[in-house]
């Protein structure tokens, strides 16, 4: 049902700007995009910008409304909807139709704000983006960090080891690389959507959960957690994914200013992760919560214990050893 309404939803927007017809000064184009975070959270300030930069630069041609905070579903549902045409586009890490984009996230790939630029600005990345219209119908006009590198917490002890996750249960939203490096940590693996995950730490579904500082602090994670370990273990790519039809139908010179528009909509959304997430990191050392940062040898043990989910992901089909290869040539040149 929930699903169905925010459908519907979406439905309803999109045939709400579009009523009447063409009227003088009217837009020609309507872009509904939808995504999960709220308000003050890094991906809605810049979709914000977006949006008033793709109108002012198109002289009102192209309209674009933002709904935010999973107003239309949760992210998979959102990309659903533009898979279908119900919306025209969404940002978010939901990787399902195109799980090819999960190379970018195997663990401990990229340790800073460099490395992490040079992957998603890869010819590599421009190759996984281009695979998307071919596999879903989609064309992905931007790709930035969807907040950060990513920390562990729980409520039972301090996370100093790999052997300190055995027997934990650890939330994921699915996605494979989370599952599998937390079970090569020897955690036990729950899934619980985003938007619930609040009330499933505190009801005890989940022991503990994964995210970056900007994501735990916007959602209040951390009152419903007590132990944090900052192992910066993953990032995640931020994909905006376009509906195909809609893209193809814009006139060449609007495509150009809606991508030159998402190209400074990326970078801006990167510098406001660079800035926040200190910020948030002290917020919720603030609140009360304990804080550990492993030392370089515990956090070796990290490393050699989720090496083995690199392989698993070659088996998996998410990347050829080639592209692995080419992965750790990007990094290294950074």
């Amino acid at each position: 049902m929930k699903k169905i309404i925010a459908i519907l939803l979406a439905v309803v927007l999109t045939l709400s700007l579009c009523a009447c017809g063409p009227k003088e000064g009217a837009a020609e184009f309507t872009m509904t995009v939808g995504h999960s975070q709220p308000e003050g959270n890094p991906r809605t300030t810049s979709m914000d910008k977006f949006a008033a930069d793709v109108e002012a630069a198109t002289e009102g041609r192209v309209k674009v409304s933002i709904m935010g905070a999973g107003q239309l579903g949760n992210e998979k549902e959102m990309l659903e909807q533009v898979v279908g045409g119900q919306i025209q586009g969404m940002r978010g890490g939901q990787y399902d139709f195109s799980p090819r984009l999960l190379m970018f996230t195997l663990p401990f790939l990229a340790n800073d704000r460099a490395e992490v630029t040079a992957l998603l600005n890869s010819d590599l990345a421009k190759k996984i983006g281009m695979e998307a219209e071919a596999d879903t119908g989609t064309v992905i006009i931007n790709m930035c960090d969807a907040g950060g590198f990513r920390q562990f917490s729980n409520n039972e002890k301090v996370i100093k080891t790999p052997s300190d996750l055995e027997g934990l249960k650890m939330r994921s939203n699915g996605m494979k690389t989370i599952d599998l490096t937390l079970k090569a940590l020897g955690a036990t693996v729950v899934t619980v959507p985003y938007n619930e995950l609040y009330m499933g730490l505190k009801t005890g579904l989940a022991d503990g959960q994964e995210n970056p500082w900007v994501n735990v602090e916007g959602m209040n994670f951390h009152e419903a957690q007590k132990y944090f370990t900052e192992v910066n273990y993953q990032f995640h790519p931020d994909p905006f994914y376009v509906n195909a039809d809609w893209w193809n139908a814009l006139p060449a010179d609007l495509q150009t200013i809606v991508m030159d528009c998402a190209t400074d909509m990326g970078t801006y959304n990167d510098e406001l992760i660079d800035e926040v997430q200190q910020a948030s990191r002290d917020a919720i050392e603030a609140y009360g919560c304990e804080i550990y940062v492993p030392t370089a040898e515990e956090l070796e043990l990290f490393k050699e214990a989720v090496k083995v989910t690199y392989q698993q992901c070659i088996e998996e089909g998410i990347l050829t050893q080639a592209e692995l290869d080419e992965l750790l040539e990007i990094v290294e040149k950074a």
